[in-house]
């Protein structure tokens, strides 16, 4: 499997510090728990509380700035089943709300950057906690998962708290 990353950083912070090879291992770790096999393509763009806010009222009907937006692809499955490098969509991540949660969450910017890559990679794939109680769990399942194969604790654990001191 090859990941083809369009990464867009129109927002840096010196506390989270991003690095393409890292996002690449983190969206390749998920496709191989999923166990999909194919090539494929991801969007990414870093965004500010501006333009996530003007996107979450666009595309969600929501006024606020939220932590990630997944915008899958909508290429019939036809031409997704010929191709040889899958779009599998793009995220938006809005760098200063992850880092506001992280603060809040008590968690290092870097595992909370992470946890909203995996949620936004399996957003594009298909699953949806908003559907059902049960369609929450088995993407918090999932998550969890994915992210203890990259050495990162639960994030929905709530006894988790990183000593930030």
């Amino acid at each position: 499997m090859k990941l083809e990353l369009t990464l867009q950083q129109n927002v840096l912070a010196p506390t989270l510090v991003l690095k393409r090879a890292y996002i690449k291992k983190v969206i390749e770790t998920t496709l191989r728990y999923l166990e999909l096999k194919k090539d494929y393509e991801v969007g990414i763009a870093c965004v500010d509380e501006e333009e996530s806010h003007s996107y979450n009222l666009q595309y969600r009907q929501k006024d606020k700035p939220t932590n990630v937006l997944s915008f899958p692809s909508d290429l019939p499955d036809e031409l997704l089943d010929v191709l040889e490098q899958v779009p599998l969509g793009d995220l938006v991540i809005c760098i200063p709300v992850v880092l506001e949660e992280a603060n809040t969450q008590r968690k290092t910017p870097l595992a909370h950057f992470t946890h909203m890559l995996v949620h936004g990679v399996l957003h594009l794939i298909g699953y949806d906690h908003e559907l059902s109680e049960e369609d929450a769990e088995e993407m918090e399942y999932i998550e969890i998962q994915i992210l203890q194969k990259l050495d990162l604790p639960n994030p929905y654990d709530a006894s988790f708290s990183i000593d930030m001191e």
